[in-house]
C-alpha cells in the first residue's frame, strides 16, 4: 500500500508539473508572437485564453490535492476552501467555453458556402474578442453565486453533508444548490460538448470532401507526402477526442463521487486526476495542431534577419 500511495504522488507531482510548464510555454510563446508581430491571429487569441483558464485549473485543483497527498492536510481555511472552489469551476468553465468557440470558429472559416460568407467570417473573427470578455464575465457572475449561497443558506435547517477535499472541507450543498450547479454549470457544459462534437465533425466533412475534389490534382504530381487536408483533419480529431474524453470520463466520475455518501478513496483519486488530464496535456496537442515550434523558429529568423 506504502509502494501504491507514492507512486501516486509521483503521478499528481509529474501531471501538475508537465502541465504548468506546457501551459506557461504556450502562453510565453504568444506573449512573444503579440510584442514581436504586434498582432495575433483570432485562433492564437483563443488559445491563450484556453492556456490562462487550463493554468487557473491546475493551480487551483492540482497544486493543493498534491500537497495534500504528500501530507499537507487541511491547510486551507472554509473562506479559502471556497475560493480555491471556485477558481476550479470557473476555470473549467471557462476551458470548455473556450475549446467551443475555437471549434466553432474553426468551422466558420473553413466553410466554403452557406451562411458563411467572406462578411459573416470577418464579422466571427472581429467579435472573438468580445466573446471571450464575456464569456470570462458571464462565467466569473455565475460562480460567484456558489460562493454567496452557503452564506446565505447557513440558518437553514435543510440537511447538508460535510465535503472533504484532503486540503480543506466544507459542508456540502443542498438539494436546492445541487439544482443551481447542474442549471447554470452543468447544462452549458453538456450545450458546449454538443457543439463541439458538431462543429468539428462539420469540419471533418467539409476538409474530406475538399481533398476530395482535389485528389486528381495531387495524383498528377506523384507527391507521396500526407495532404495537408488529411493532416489538418487528424489534428482536429486528437484535439476533440482529447477534450471529450477527459472531460466525458471525468462528468461521469464527478457524477458517481456526487450519488455516493461514503467516497471511496481510488475513486476520488481517479476523478481529480482525469479532471486534471485536458489541462495538463492540451498545450501539447496544441503545439502539434498549430505547429507552433516551427512557427516560433520562422518568426526568430525574420525578426533576426530583419
Amino acid at each position: 500500500m506504502e509502494l501504491c500511495n507514492l507512486a501516486i504522488r509521483i503521478i499528481f507531482l509529474l501531471q501538475i508539473t508537465i502541465g504548468i510548464l506546457g501551459n506557461l510555454s504556450l502562453m510565453f510563446y504568444y506573449l512573444v508572437l503579440y510584442y514581436r508581430e504586434c498582432k495575433l491571429k483570432s485562433t492564437d487569441l483563443i488559445l491563450m485564453h484556453l492556456m490562462a483558464s487550463n493554468a487557473l485549473v491546475i493551480l487551483s485543483a492540482g497544486v493543493p490535492h498534491t500537497m495534500a497527498i504528500w501530507g499537507l492536510k487541511q491547510f486551507v481555511n472554509n473562506f479559502g476552501c471556497q475560493l480555491l472552489l471556485y477558481m476550479q469551476r470557473f476555470g473549467r468553465s471557462v476551458s470548455i467555453g473556450s475549446i467551443c468557440l475555437l471549434s466553432v470558429f474553426q468551422a466558420i472559416t473553413i466553410n466554403p458556402r452557406g451562411f458563411c460568407c467572406k462578411d459573416h467570417k470577418f464579422k466571427a473573427a472581429k467579435y472573438i474578442g468580445c466573446s471571450i470578455d464575456l464569456l470570462w464575465v458571464l462565467y466569473m457572475l455565475i460562480n460567484f453565486i456558489f460562493i454567496v449561497y452557503p452564506f446565505t443558506e447557513r440558518n437553514s435547517k435543510n440537511v447538508t453533508r460535510k465535503r472533504d477535499f484532503g486540503y480543506c472541507s466544507i459542508v456540502g450543498s443542498d438539494e436546492i444548490s445541487g439544482s443551481l450547479y447542474v442549471a447554470l454549470l452543468v447544462c452549458p457544459e453538456i450545450f458546449f460538448s454538443v457543439m463541439i462534437t458538431w462543429s468539428s465533425s462539420s469540419m471533418i466533412v467539409i476538409l474530406y470532401r475538399h481533398k476530395q475534389t482535389v485528389q486528381h490534382i495531387r495524383s498528377t504530381t506523384g507527391s507521396s507526402r500526407t495532404s495537408p487536408e488529411s493532416r489538418a483533419t487528424q489534428n482536429i480529431l486528437a484535439l476533440v477526442a482529447t477534450f471529450l474524453v477527459f472531460y466525458t470520463l471525468s462528468s461521469i466520475l464527478r457524477g458517481c463521487i456526487a450519488f455516493l455518501h461514503n467516497q471511496n478513496w481510488w475513486l476520488v483519486n481517479i476523478t481529480r486526476f482525469t479532471s486534471l488530464c485536458f489541462p495538463s496535456f492540451s498545450p501539447f496537442v496544441l503545439m502539434n495542431h498549430y505547429s507552433i515550434l516551427s512557427r516560433f523558429s520562422l518568426v526568430w529568423r525574420r525578426n533576426k534577419t530583419s
